[in-house]
């Protein structure tokens, strides 16, 4: 995909509508009823909870319970949802020349361990499997 202008929110949530169809249907089935969504950047609470001093420093969040922490008896609060960060992400992309399609998929990836409990060195490996 090919852009003349900075992709907008929309251009990325239909790569990450893309490439979550691409992923292996088992872990499209554990994620199932997870929000993906687009936001420009991260708010400034989200940014103080996570030690970060500026909003380009995340590309991409999972808000939830890891599977690996619910239980049959917890009663949710709120959807699990996956947050993508466009201004971040577009930053990343120029600055590496990475493809952008792969890069918002590595990063949705990245989440969807996240919501695993997977540790960052199996999340790696499922993001070269691309």
């Amino acid at each position: 995909m090919r852009f003349n202008h900075p992709p907008s929110a929309e251009d990325l949530q239909q790569m990450a509508e893309s490439a979550f169809a691409a992923i292996p249907a088992e872990l499209r089935e554990a994620v199932r009823g997870t929000a993906i969504l687009v936001e420009e950047v991260p708010d400034d609470e989200t940014l103080e909870a996570l030690g970060l001093e500026h909003p380009w420093e995340l590309t991409g969040l999972y808000r939830g319970t890891p599977l690996t922490e619910k239980s049959v008896l917890d009663v949710p609060t709120s959807p699990d949802t996956i947050l993508l960060y466009r201004e971040p992400i577009l930053i990343e992309w120029i600055e590496t020349g990475e493809d952008l399609f792969r890069l918002v998929r590595n990063v949705l990836i990245h989440e969807i361990g996240h919501h695993f409990g997977f540790s960052d060195e199996e999340i790696a490996r499922l993001e070269g499997e691309g």
